[in-house]
C-alpha cells in the first residue's frame, strides 16, 4: 500500500511538472521586463519592410529603456530582445506558427487548443501564443512597446523572427555595457 501511495504521488508530482500543464518561468539572465513608468529613458525603433532604424543601441546596466517601435512597414513585424541562440530557438517556433495558418503576412489569429494540438510554445497550455515578455509583434502601420530593465553588460540583438525576416537583415546589435 505504502509503494502505490509513494506512486501515485510521485505521478501527480510528474504530471503537475509537465510542460503541458505547467506555465513555464520566464527568465532572462541580461534582465527583466518593467513597467513604462520605470523607465529612464525611451528609444523609437521604426520599422520598415526587413529593416530596423536604428541598426545598433548602447545601454548601461541597470538601465531601464522604454521602446517605442513603429512599424512602417506592409508587413507584420517583431522586435525581440536576446542573444542569437535565442533568436534561433525562437524561429522554429514563429516557423510552426506560420505552418499553423496562426501567423500570416500581415496579422496573427487566435488558434484554439484543438487547432494546435502538438505546439507547445504557450505559457498557458493553451495552444501556442505569442506571449514572451521579451517580445512584441506589431502589425503594419501600428505602434507598440516594450520597457526592459537591462541587469548586466552583454551583446545582445533585437530582431524580427518572422520567418526570413531575420535572414533579411531584420537584426539589430543591443550592447549592454557597465
Amino acid at each position: 500500500m505504502f509503494l502505490r501511495k509513494s506512486l501515485v504521488r510521485f505521478a501527480c508530482l510528474l504530471a503537475l511538472s509537465s510542460p503541458a500543464w505547467a506555465s513555464p518561468a520566464h527568465t532572462y539572465d541580461f534582465g527583466q521586463p518593467a513597467p513604462a513608468a520605470k523607465a529612464t529613458r525611451s528609444v523609437e525603433v521604426v520599422m520598415g519592410d526587413m529593416s530596423f532604424t536604428p541598426k545598433a543601441i548602447d545601454i548601461k546596466a541597470g538601465e531601464t529603456v522604454r521602446f517605442v517601435l513603429v512599424n512602417k512597414g506592409q508587413l507584420l513585424h517583431e522586435f525581440n530582445l536576446g542573444d542569437a541562440a535565442m533568436h534561433a530557438r525562437h524561429q522554429q517556433e514563429m516557423m510552426k506558427m506560420q505552418q499553423s495558418g496562426m501567423l500570416t503576412p500581415t496579422g496573427m489569429k487566435d488558434m484554439d487548443h484543438g487547432a494546435m494540438a502538438g505546439m507547445e510554445h504557450s505559457s498557458q497550455g493553451q495552444g501556442m501564443k505569442h506571449d514572451d515578455p521579451n517580445s512584441v509583434l506589431i502589425e503594419p502601420g501600428k505602434t507598440a512597446e516594450l520597457t526592459w530593465t537591462f541587469t548586466k553588460a552583454t551583446n545582445l540583438e533585437f530582431a524580427c523572427n518572422i520567418p526570413s525576416h531575420y535572414q533579411a537583415g531584420m537584426v539589430g546589435k543591443l550592447t549592454v555595457s557597465q
